[in-house]
């Protein structure tokens, strides 16, 4: 068996030093989200002749309105916060004046629904506790501990089914567990030996934005941080799961290029196959990257990086004892 090394939390409360900032998460998502996308549609873009200065980007409330077929005050409305709950056709009409896409006309949907989905997720659970009442059980106690070859992982939240562990373990290829934030929950020696930051309790978008070592380690970090915090972004509004919004906090406090990426409010799914690394004992080095949902549990993934026979990445990993 290989030697894996398994995390039983992922990090929640970990302090960075930096300034104090703004939290990322707004109390009205939806307005946050109409004013960012707004202000990347440009006039010409949206056929609306210019005929004064402007000091701000993109398009004005009034402008918006008038080209998605609703009143301005009502559009105000939305915008602030006073009334969220537009129907799918204005959404719809909103989505064309600023030019979303499908992926991003799916994650206005999903902030404008996110409020009744989690008052509905909460009510489930208070239900779900009431008829519960009083019955023996060990639902708040931790469960065993793992190491190679064990039974088990106990994690707060998610729990890494002890297959995934047996699976990861016994993997050639490098390959970790992570959840949907980024946060290294167990890694295998072939992943250790990639990056030695690829370990429990590391959040992989965390050191690719405050780490220059890990930077230097991916030659399209730049590319890889964007990616990342769209995908951040979409899986906080599509989840009630709140470690997703926690991140982004903290990270909006210690890193610039996080808060401007953050408030473009650009959301992706899956982030590329391939991945380019300049490894610092046998140089440049392209693998392939497969992201694998585990069956039975939500909120993590198994990530497989994998070179094809014979070509100039395997005779890399080769060299690298992998």
């Amino acid at each position: 068996m290989h030697d894996l090394v398994a995390d039983p939390e992922p990090p929640r409360d970990q302090v960075l030093a930096g300034p104090p900032q703004r939290a990322a998460r707004s109390r009205n998502e939806p307005g946050a989200y109409l004013r960012a996308r707004r202000a990347l549609v440009s006039p010409e873009q949206a056929g609306v002749a210019v005929t004064d200065r402007r000091r701000v980007a993109g398009l004005r409330r009034e402008e918006v309105a008038m080209l998605a077929g609703i009143s301005a005050d009502y559009y105000l409305r939305l915008e602030r916060g006073r009334d969220r709950n537009p129907s799918v056709q204005v959404l719809e009409a909103l989505g064309r004046v600023l030019r979303l896409d499908d992926e991003h006309l799916d994650h206005m949907r999903a902030i404008v629904e996110q409020p009744r989905r989690r008052a509905g997720a909460r009510s489930a659970r208070s239900a779900g506790s009431a008829g519960s009442a009083g019955s023996a059980g060990s639902a708040g106690s931790p469960g065993p501990s793992w190491s190679p070859g064990s039974a088990g992982l106990a994690v707060s939240a998610p729990v890494v089914p002890a297959g995934a562990l047996r699976l990861l373990d016994g993997l050639v290829q490098p390959a970790f567990i992570e959840t949907t934030a980024f946060d290294v929950l167990a890694a295998n020696a072939g992943a250790r030996r990639l990056s030695p930051r690829l370990v429990p309790g590391r959040n992989q978008l965390r050191d690719l934005l405050t780490d220059a070592d890990d930077r230097a380690l991916y030659p399209d970090h730049d590319q890889m941080t964007q990616c990342l915090v769209g995908n951040l972004r979409r899986t906080a509004a599509a989840s009630d799961d709140g470690r997703p919004s926690d991140l982004a906090d903290e990270l909006s406090r210690v890193s610039d290029r996080f808060r401007m990426l953050w408030d473009r409010h650009d959301v992706q799914g899956q982030y590329g196959g391939t991945v380019r690394l300049h490894h610092p004992e046998v140089g440049p080095l392209t693998l392939e990257r497969e992201r694998l949902a585990l069956d039975g549990v939500d909120g993590i993934r198994l990530v497989v990086l994998h070179a094809a026979p014979g070509s100039a990445a395997a005779g890399k990993l080769a060299r690298l004892g992998i």
